[in-house]
């Protein structure tokens, strides 16, 4: 169990660093066609067929899958509803991974509308899970230290997703590429605020991980001790 909740941690901040890495990647490209600001995350990849994108989604689903079990095993206080919401996200991160979507202009065959329904609920996921998870790592003194990036995390991740709401009805998919883009940049950044506070609860020396008031009671004692 104590190599479990250790393992769980490396899995989770090396998976959010490959994605970004590859995420990164996979955006860069010398064909001037392609517009990443005008075009989905989806579509982009359904363009450029380097697999850069669907390399990084699978690596996101499989760290998140790994966040969820190492909070659940470090007995974090997210609750159960918010734990939910994130297994939601990662399996939809690994769907949208492995089903394709096609290129912008296409009619949309089966695969595509389960890609694109699968994306929304990914996109609404981590933000409600966020929302819920906020108020417990405030009350509880090993992670109040990441209560308040993941309230503001969650915020920017609300706004995200009103932005990217009216860019693709009203809006007309002017920018949508990013909307999208700019929403899930505060999506993996509140993943990786918990992966690496999870890391650090899990790898920190013991002394470290106490909390300031059994600090200060191991102070007492220590000090009534040497007086004795």
């Amino acid at each position: 169990m104590l190599a479990s909740k250790r393992l769980y941690p490396l899995i989770a901040c090396a998976g959010v660093a490959a994605a970004v890495v590859a995420a990164i990647a996979g955006q860069i490209d010398p064909d001037p066609q392609l517009d990443p600001l005008n075009l989905t995350i989806s579509e982009y990849a359904a363009l450029d067929r380097g697999g850069a994108t669907e390399f990084a989604m699978a690596c996101l689903g499989v760290a998140s899958f790994a966040l969820v079990a190492g909070l659940r095993a470090a007995r974090a206080p997210i609750g159960a509803a918010a734990g939910r919401l994130m297994l939601a996200w990662s399996a939809a991160l690994i769907v949208i991974a492995v089903v394709p979507t096609v290129a912008p202009g296409l009619a949309l065959d089966l695969g595509a509308q389960v890609h694109r329904y699968i994306s929304i609920a990914a996109f609404l996921a981590l933000p409600a899970a966020g929302a819920l998870m906020a108020p417990g790592l405030g009350r509880d003194e090993r992670w109040r230290a990441v209560a308040r990036p993941v309230e503001w995390l969650t915020l920017a991740g609300g706004f995200g997703l009103l932005a990217l709401t009216y860019v693709a009805l009203p809006g007309d998919r002017v920018l949508i590429g990013l909307a999208e883009r700019g929403l899930l940049v505060t999506e993996v950044a509140l993943l990786g605020v918990l992966a690496v506070r999870l890391a650090w609860l899990a790898w920190a020396p013991a002394a470290a991980r106490v909390p300031s008031a059994g600090r200060a009671l191991l102070a007492d004692l220590s000090g009534n001790m040497t007086v004795s």
